[in-house]
């Protein structure tokens, strides 16, 4: 009986013991049961593919038309009318039109091909200097002047503004008095150079300003030579226009036509000098067909000097740039006559 008791005891904890251990040892072994069951999964026999088992021969006429409609609908043309379903119809976008260039209408050529050169005589050191003729045919500086762009106005007028509310109105008509003063003053001291050397040096000893402006065209000076023409006057015989030429010059052995300017601000680049190009351009076509001058002329100069005396800048025109700025004021003189 005791030993009864004993057994039914010992298995009683046995099984409690067998419980506590059996349950976590099976959850955590049931990872590795699966991949037991996995394993066993992928060790079996691979299966054969069900459709090696269709009679080809029977449904070739299927897979054959199913395979063509594949490859023929696949068309530009189907693929369009697809989109237009789905998307409706493309929008046409057309690139942006390049500004096309002005042609004047009454187009004159820069360089007059009718115009005969003459043998250089005896007496051709001498600039020309043939006096402006006061008549109702324009003169280029109006016709500049008055055909003007708003932008143009716009940033003049500003300009303008600005110095009366600095210096007044009867001191703005004062600066701009003295600036054409200066600026005839150095136009003056320039041909007494070419004419003679002691008159520029009574220019330099006697007006500062002068002298300033002279300084700073010191080195351009050393470039010009076999002057032709000094404050002489041209008249465009076809096209009816005046104009006064500071001077027609060698610069480094290209016959230009020079135009002086004065300023307080630096101009490095040729854009700075706003109209002067084409009032150049104006001058070479003026000279070109002009019966006065027996030469012509291809190349344009513009030389910016400087009150305080810094170096100068010469704006050099070869001939292709003469000719886009000719094109340019020939468009201007049509604006100026149509509004005339």
């Amino acid at each position: 009986l005791v030993r009864m008791q004993f057994l039914q005891i010992l298995s009683r904890k046995l099984w409690s013991l067998e419980m506590r251990f059996q349950i976590p040892f099976c959850q955590k072994q049931f990872p590795y049961m699966c991949l037991c069951t996995s394993a066993c999964v992928y060790s079996k026999k691979k299966k054969g593919n069900s459709y090696e088992q269709v009679d080809e021969e029977k449904y070739k006429n299927l897979v054959h038309s199913v395979t063509s409609y594949k490859t023929s609908a696949q068309t530009p043309e189907t693929i369009l009318e697809e989109d237009n379903l789905l998307y409706g119809p493309p929008a046409k976008h057309r690139p942006p039109i390049k500004a096309r260039t002005k042609t004047p209408k009454n187009w004159v050529p820069l360089i007059n091909p009718s115009k005969r050169i003459l043998p250089v005589s005896s007496d051709s050191s001498i600039p020309m200097k043939i006096g402006l003729q006061r008549t109702k045919i324009p003169s280029v500086t109006r016709i500049l002047q008055q055909t003007l762009s708003p932008q143009q106005v716009f940033y003049l007028e500003r300009w303008k503004q600005k110095m009366i509310e600095e210096l007044g109105k009867e001191g703005f008509e004062e600066y701009t008095k003295n600036l054409f003063l200066q600026g005839e003053l150095f136009h003056s001291a320039l041909e007494s150079i070419f004419l003679s050397e002691e008159m520029a040096a009574r220019y330099q000893g006697e007006d500062d300003v002068v002298a300033g402006y002279l300084s700073s065209v010191e080195r351009v000076l050393e470039d010009i030579s076999e002057v032709k023409a000094l404050e002489s006057g041209v008249h465009h015989e076809t096209l009816q226009y005046l104009g006064l030429v500071d001077c027609v010059a060698k610069y480094r052995g290209q016959l230009c036509v020079i135009d002086w300017k004065t300023s307080e601000k630096p101009k490095p680049f040729l854009q700075n000098t706003y109209d002067n190009p084409l009032q150049v351009a104006a001058y070479i076509g003026a000279i070109n067909h002009d019966a006065n001058y027996d030469f012509q002329v291809h190349c344009g100069l513009i030389v910016v000097a400087y009150k305080n005396g810094s170096p100068a800048h010469p704006h050099f025109m070869d001939p292709d740039l003469c000719s886009q700025y000719w094109n340019k004021w020939l468009l201007r003189l049509e604006e100026y006559m149509d509004k005339n």
